[in-house]
């Protein structure tokens, strides 16, 4: 890969700042070429900061820049129209999770990735991270799982503060946002789920006006005799992010910066730790992008693979409409 791929960034929240510029900035096969956002004030600071152009209108900069691919960081509404402008002008996407709000809007995104012939890569980025793929091998040495604990976990001051605190504007509160990360997680190691049991809230902060719920705990059920749950908020400390898989030759105990194995008595096996965490990930995924783009790399993190994301949080949130068992199966388009 002699020449490095021309990336835009479009929008400049959190994400793309904590995460994909510094990405782009360590990349060996990317560089930041352009920047876009809705926020003028942002753009320009941002513009002047990487002595790029900077734009307030996504075609202006697909037709003026002509990127190779965008880092797409926009509210969760938003997306949608984004990839659709990208995949117009044959540009491919990171998208910054979630891939889609339901399981149509996914299935419509499949399509039009494929009509268009643009790559979509999904930004779960602890795929990318050595503490997760490690797990992966540990979690063939517990045997058959039977137990699976999941807990994501941090405190917002105020949930009803932007696009974050509609639903209308979010597709879903936290379990949609930052639940995402548990959610793949789960169907990368275990799959998707038979059965689902859900329920939210949104009771942290009484005098708020919010309906994007900032707390969410989902129980799951596999066939095969795997059962657990999730609790996802972004309202009550501290914050903590873990997984546990537990079978009958001991737990796997995966977190942001370590997982650890352990025998069936909770005594330590092996660990790896990870210093620095982040943004180290971040371009592991965009290099990994470049890969994809030159034919070297199948796409680890493509559309088809994230209906099923789509599907099990509409079978989360259809169950905490009927107060009864979902199967997110039922939901794959």
């Amino acid at each position: 890969m002699s020449v490095r791929k021309k990336a835009a960034v479009i929008g400049l929240g959190h994400q793309a700042l904590e995460d994909h510029v510094p990405g782009l900035a360590d990349s060996q096969f990317a560089q930041l070429v352009a920047v876009c956002d809705t926020d003028s004030g942002r753009v320009a600071a941002q513009a002047r900061q990487h002595h790029v152009p900077g734009f307030t209108d996504i075609r202006a900069l697909l037709e003026g820049v002509r990127p190779d691919f965008a880092i797409v960081a926009v509210p969760h509404h938003a997306g949608r129209e984004v990839i659709g402008a990208c995949a117009a002008a044959g540009v491919h996407v990171m998208k910054e999770k979630p891939f889609a709000t339901t399981p149509a809007e996914a299935a419509e995104l499949v399509a039009l990735c494929d009509r268009a012939g643009i790559e979509l890569m999904v930004t779960v980025q602890r795929r990318f991270h050595p503490v997760y793929t490690a797990a992966v091998q540990l979690l063939e040495q517990i045997g058959r799982p039977y137990l699976v604990e999941g807990r994501y976990t941090f405190h917002c001051p105020d949930p009803a503060a932007g696009w974050r605190g509609r639903a209308s504007m979010a597709g879903g509160g936290a379990l949609m946002d930052m639940g995402y990360h548990l959610i793949d997680l789960l169907i990368w190691y275990l799959g998707l789920p038979d059965r689902i049991l859900a329920d939210t809230s949104t009771a942290a902060h009484p005098d708020a006006d919010y309906d994007a719920e900032d707390t969410a705990l989902v129980h799951l059920a596999y066939d095969f005799g795997l059962y657990g749950s999730l609790l996802v908020s972004r309202s009550a400390g501290p914050k903590t992010e873990q997984l546990t898989v537990t079978g009958p030759r001991g737990a796997v105990v995966i977190e942001r910066g370590r997982v650890r194995r352990l025998t069936p008595d909770g005594r330590l096996v092996e660990s790896l730790t990870r210093e620095p965490a982040w943004p180290s990930a971040a371009t592991a995924q965009i290099d990994c992008f470049c890969r994809v783009l030159d034919g070297e790399r199948a796409n680890p993190s493509g559309p088809s693979a994230h209906a099923a994301h789509a599907a099990f949080l509409a079978a989360a949130y259809a169950s905490r409409t009927t107060l009864t068992p979902s199967d997110p199966k039922e939901f794959l388009l």
